[in-house]
């Protein structure tokens, strides 16, 4: 599922790099202090016959202090059903490698955005996720509680005299914390390590 997503994804990026101007041209350097946006990882969700949907939802609004420094806000919803750790491959998705349920979590999410030269950048999320692990009758067997530390290299682009952006990247969570999670769920992700690369496809509007 993941790995659909991910050449979702890149089609789009490619796409929307050959049609648009870089970050900093002359044409659309108005500077805006708020945006709201999403993801296009939500695209997942209307995959089908995906076995394990994920129900994605992500919500951003964010700050520039300055042109170049951002502060972010964002809050996700997802379901999941897969060692967080395990890559793209062979094993993901495979049969044995899933939980034996699924887990539900809430993520409010806050972030830093740093630009360093036209539209490249970096970032640092910090997602508190509260988790909700389901049996494979989806009856509730605990709470858990995930701290994800998520870094970003990517690229802006601009739309439309700065009014939409697109920020294609590549970045690694890793989560130093994780409690609580059901003897089940170890048993299956334990000889995965806990930090994962992954894809980010944020937009958003400026205003």
């Amino acid at each position: 599922m993941q790995k659909k997503i991910l050449w979702i994804g890149l089609a789009f990026a490619l796409a929307s790099s050959l049609q648009v101007n870089a970050q900093n041209t002359p044409q659309d350097d108005t500077y805006k202090k708020w945006f709201i946006g999403s993801s296009l990882l939500m695209l997942g969700n209307f995959i089908p016959d995906d076995q394990n949907p994920p129900e994605y939802i992500q919500i951003n609004v964010g700050y520039r202090i300055t042109p170049k420094d951002v502060v972010s806000f964002r809050f996700k919803r997802s379901i999941y059903a897969w060692p967080l750790g395990i890559p793209f491959g062979p094993d993901f998705d495979a049969p044995g490698e899933n939980y034996p349920g699924h887990a539900r979590i809430l993520a409010p999410t806050v972030g830093y955005q740093r630009f360093w030269w036209k539209g490249v950048y970096t970032a640092l999320y910090a997602l508190n996720a509260f988790e909700k692990y389901m049996d494979e009758n989806d009856q509730k067997i605990g709470n858990g509680y995930t701290l994800y530390l998520d870094f970003y290299l990517g690229y802006q682009f601009k739309f439309f005299k700065n009014r939409f952006f697109f920020e294609p990247a590549i970045g690694c969570s890793y989560w130093p914390i994780r409690t609580n999670v059901p003897a089940s769920f170890k048993a299956v992700e334990q000889k995965w390590p806990n930090y994962f690369i992954q894809p980010g496809f944020d937009f958003g509007f400026n205003f």
